[in-house]
């Protein structure tokens, strides 16, 4: 996709967060404390966009895919290769929430908002893998230079630009590639109040904490070639300003925050993801609501 085309959908916001100024866009360029601040900073950013844009000096790639989808047991959801779902692709291993709920309402897990294989249903799974291309190497020219700050600045906007891809993505899945929401008419705030039906969920957020479903989700989309991004040993994206993860359609899927962990479920996503304890209390160590090392 063409850097123009992204700009529109940038989330600005964090931006100005980025740079430890913090007040929601357009509000913050009126700030009676940092809007001077944030007026010059943007100003700044706006040039850079021109000379990203004239020049063509980064590139936006990524790719999508949908396949047929089942939840199977109680927390996982298997994706197949055929409509037929007769050959499997592999499965998204996730997480139930633990902590107590007002009465009536769910301890949501994301294989919720997916329906069951025995329930008749056709239901599908999509992801994603976005990334920007160029930021590191154009920032090291600057730094090269002892420009820190436009160093710093590109780095930013590609991020911006990384997001920015993310969203202008799920909009034509809704309303194109799945189709799900072909009439879905919303601008740029509704997209960045999520006004949307739908939710795209990253591996190492709060609803999916655990980073390693990022492999597989590498694997079907072939995002090695499709969008020359890598994963290192930690499961963090390269190039770095990159976004991946799911699209769930149910009308009723919301984002959520799993929470601590306690063993018995630890031991439950060991056994689905086929590791011993000890690597799941490993990769899980933010969420244990445990001491590992306290029996």
């Amino acid at each position: 996709m063409t850097l123009a085309e992204l700009i529109d959908y940038f989330d600005w916001t964090p931006f100005f967060i980025s740079w430890d100024l913090h007040g929601k866009y357009p509000k913050i360029l009126q700030d009676e404390v940092v809007g001077e601040a944030a007026r010059s900073l943007y100003a700044d950013a706006r040039a850079m966009l021109d000379r990203l844009v004239a020049g063509d000096l980064l590139r936006a790639r990524g790719v999508i895919g949908l396949w047929p989808a089942n939840r199977v047991g109680g927390d996982d959801i298997r994706l197949w290769q055929d409509e037929a779902r007769t050959r499997a692709l592999g499965e998204i291993h996730c997480l139930r929430q633990q902590s107590g709920k007002v009465s009536g309402k769910p301890n949501y897990s994301l294989a919720d908002f997916v329906a069951p294989q025995d329930s008749g249903v056709s239901d599908h799974v999509g992801a994603f893998a976005v990334s920007v291309h160029g930021a590191d190497e154009l920032a090291a020219e600057y730094e090269a230079a002892a420009d820190m700050y436009n160093g710093i600045m590109v780095k930013a906007l590609a991020d911006r630009f990384a997001e920015a891809m993310a969203e202008c993505l799920h909009q034509r899945v809704r309303r194109r590639h799945w189709g799900y929401a072909p009439d879905e008419t919303l601008d740029n705030a509704a997209l960045i109040a999520e006004k949307y039906v739908g939710i795209r969920p990253a591996p190492g957020y709060p609803a999916c904490p655990e980073h390693s479903e990022k492999a597989e989700l590498f694997r079907w989309l072939d995002a090695g070639n499709r969008a020359g991004m890598q994963l290192t040993e930690h499961f963090a994206m390269l190039p770095a300003a990159a976004v991946s993860g799911w699209y769930f359609s149910h009308p009723e899927a919301t984002y959520f925050n799993v929470g601590k962990l306690d063993r018995d479920q630890v031991e439950d996503y060991a056994r689905r993801k086929d590791w011993d304890m000890a690597t799941a209390e490993r990769w899980l160590a933010p969420n244990l609501g445990y001491d590992p090392d306290n029996g």
